[in-house]
Order: C-alpha cells, then sequence, then structure tokens
C-alpha cells in the first residue's frame, strides 16, 4: 500500500460545560483554527513518526501493546489499534497548538488526525467514538466524547452545542463583536496526574443516589447528604443548565449575558468543583480588569492549563503567557494524493 496524505484535525476550547460530558450532558466548545497537520504515507503494519515539538521519534511494527510505547507515541499506537485495518504510516508531524498541560485538546487532535489516516474518513460521530476509545485506551482515564466530537465537528464561525447522550449536535453562531481569546495559565497540568479521576467518581457516585445528572435539577442535588459529593454535583448539573443558557444568549447576541454565565461557570467550576487552582485565579483576576476583557473562566479539565475570556474585538490581555485570538473554525479534514 501507498497512499500519501494530509490530514488536520484542531484542538478546541471549551466555552461553558465542564465534567458534564462524561455523565451524558450538555457541552458547547468550539474548534480552533489551531491544530495538527500529518503528513505522509500509508504503510503496512509499521508506524514511523516524527513530530516538529518531540524530541522523539516513534517506531514500532502493528500489531502492538500501546502501553509498551512511551509518551505521545501511546496516542498513536492506539490509534493505529482501534482503526483496526494493520495499516501504519509515515508521517511528519506538525502541531501549532501549545505543547501539552493546555486543556486544549491537543490529545484528540492528534489521535484524530491518525485515525482519519488509518481508519479512513466517514461518519464523523463513529469515528469520534473511536477516538474517545482510544484514548482512554493510551491514557487510561474515562474521558468524555466533547474532546473529539469538536475536533472532527466543528463548523466554521459557529460554537457547537453538543448533548453528550445522543450525540446531536447545533452550531450556535459566535455573534458578531465577540472575540474570544484563549490564554494559558502558565501552570501546565496532565490529566492522568490531576483530581480529574476523583471529580469524575463523585459524578458517577451520586447518579446511583439521584439518577442521570443530565436530567437532575438544582433541588434534586440538594438532597445529597454528602456535603463533598453536593458541592461536585450542583457544579455539573448547574452547567448543564449553563449551556443552554449560553447557546440562547449567543443565539440572541447578547454579549453581556454570554460574560455574565462565563463568569458564573468559573466561579462554580472554582468554588464547587475546586478545579481552579491559585495561580489560575490570579490570573483571571488580572484579565477581568484589563480594557475590553469582558469575563475569563478556566477551559477544560482543570487543574492548570487554559483560560477562555470574552472580549472585545482587538483586546489585548497583557499576560507574559501564551494567548491568542481565535474564531470557531471547521473540523478534521484530509486529502489522499
Amino acid at each position: 500500500m501507498s497512499a500519501s496524505f494530509t490530514s488536520f484535525a484542531p484542538g478546541r476550547v471549551n466555552l461553558i460545560g465542564e465534567h458534564t460530558d462524561y455523565t451524558g450532558g450538555l457541552v458547547f466548545p468550539m474548534a480552533l483554527e489551531l491544530g495538527i497537520t500529518m503528513t505522509g504515507t500509508l504503510t503496512e503494519g509499521v508506524v514511523t513518526a516524527r513530530s516538529s515539538n518531540q524530541s522523539n521519534d516513534i517506531h514500532f511494527e502493528l500489531p502492538v501493546d500501546p502501553q509498551s510505547i512511551d509518551s505521545w507515541g501511546r496516542f498513536i499506537a492506539s490509534a493505529a489499534m482501534h482503526a483496526g485495518t494493520g495499516r501504519g504510516f509515515d508521517v511528519d508531524i506538525d502541531s501549532n497548538l501549545p505543547a501539552g498541560g493546555t486543556g486544549l485538546s491537543t490529545s484528540s487532535a492528534l489521535t484524530c488526525a491518525a485515525l482519519l489516516a488509518l481508519h479512513g474518513d466517514g461518519d464523523r460521530v463513529e469515528l469520534a467514538k473511536m477516538a474517545r476509545a482510544s484514548e482512554i485506551a493510551a491514557t487510561g482515564v474515562e474521558i468524555g466524547n466533547m474532546d473529539q466530537l469538536s475536533s472532527l465537528c466543528g463548523v466554521d464561525g459557529s460554537a457547537l452545542l453538543i448533548d453528550c447522550h445522543d450525540f446531536s449536535i447545533n452550531p450556535v453562531p459566535v455573534p458578531e463583536g465577540l472575540e474570544i481569546l484563549v490564554i494559558h495559565s502558565g501552570q501546565q497540568r496532565e490529566i492522568a496526574d490531576s483530581e480529574y479521576a476523583t471529580r469524575r467518581d463523585a459524578c458517577f457516585a451520586a447518579e446511583d443516589i439521584i439518577g442521570p445528572l443530565r436530567l437532575a435539577d438544582l433541588a434534586a442535588v440538594e438532597t445529597l447528604t454528602d456535603p463533598v459529593m453536593k458541592k461536585r454535583v450542583r457544579h455539573v448539573v448547574g452547567d448543564n443548565h449553563r449551556v443552554r443558557a449560553m447557546a440562547a444568549a449567543f443565539e440572541a447576541s447578547d454579549i453581556p449575558l454570554a460574560a455574565s454565565i462565563l463568569t458564573e461557570g468559573h466561579r462554580s467550576y472554582a468554588d464547587n468543583f475546586e478545579a481552579s487552582t491559585p495561580i489560575v485565579e490570579e490570573m483571571i483576576d488580572h484579565l477581568v480588569t484589563q480594557p475590553g476583557i469582558h469575563a475569563a473562566r478556566l477551559t477544560g479539565g482543570g487543574f492548570g492549563g487554559s483560560i477562555v475570556a470574552f472580549a472585545e474585538p482587538g483586546s489585548n490581555p497583557n499576560v507574559d503567557t501564551w494567548w491568542t485570538a481565535s474564531a470557531p473554525a471547521q473540523g478534521a479534514h484530509i486529502t489522499f494524493y
């Protein structure tokens, strides 16, 4: 087999709806213009990969145990095994996403770009399910399906209202006059080393008591007797409601309302879910004092990573860390030659 290709999969930033996806709730992300590009040739049973922002190359034969492959190559090994075709590739990988620990789903972009080549394009929801299973096998962390759906199904100019129970995806245009900034907090985190799993387990335990969190209201949350569990679930149930409210604010082009929801979402994430850090709080306190910045919150799995801010066009957050202004972008794509 010899087919040359270029595949691209974007990262994502989530505007509202954190830790809601793995309980089948609602999320409101958008695909970024930034992502991972793979350029190379399909092979039979051998994977070779070189990355512009990694010091080590990857080389292995298929089949392979993904856990036997070090670092970033584990995601490619898992993608190859989940593709189930026996195909490999010889690729050069280029990424304009900042390297690991950003909360912008670099690992999902890598996985999706690889699966487009190794499995082929097709039903994007089914491909997203495969990508999720692949990432879980690579990391050992029971993540949700937001990141893969965002990367594969992004729409130019729109955030995505995603129901993670029935996998429905409704694009909602970003209002004119609203610029979305992504700012790294300066604190990297790795999901497997964070408190992600502890928070997830609390949500699953609560479902055994009050039923699916995607269907729960805040009155049901208040019946929980464990005070820590109650706080965690108060955030998740609240964010499900905030996703709908944010989508409605975008549809009405009500930027002040959208900004107030972003602020409320951060306070819940920090106070109820306790997913923020002193470094993140200091950064957000700084951002909201800057001219043109309407609101800001921690985005992604928490415990460091990136912050999303709503701003007037052309605003400068005046930070020393990496940042970018980004419009919602098209999802992943592949071209064979």
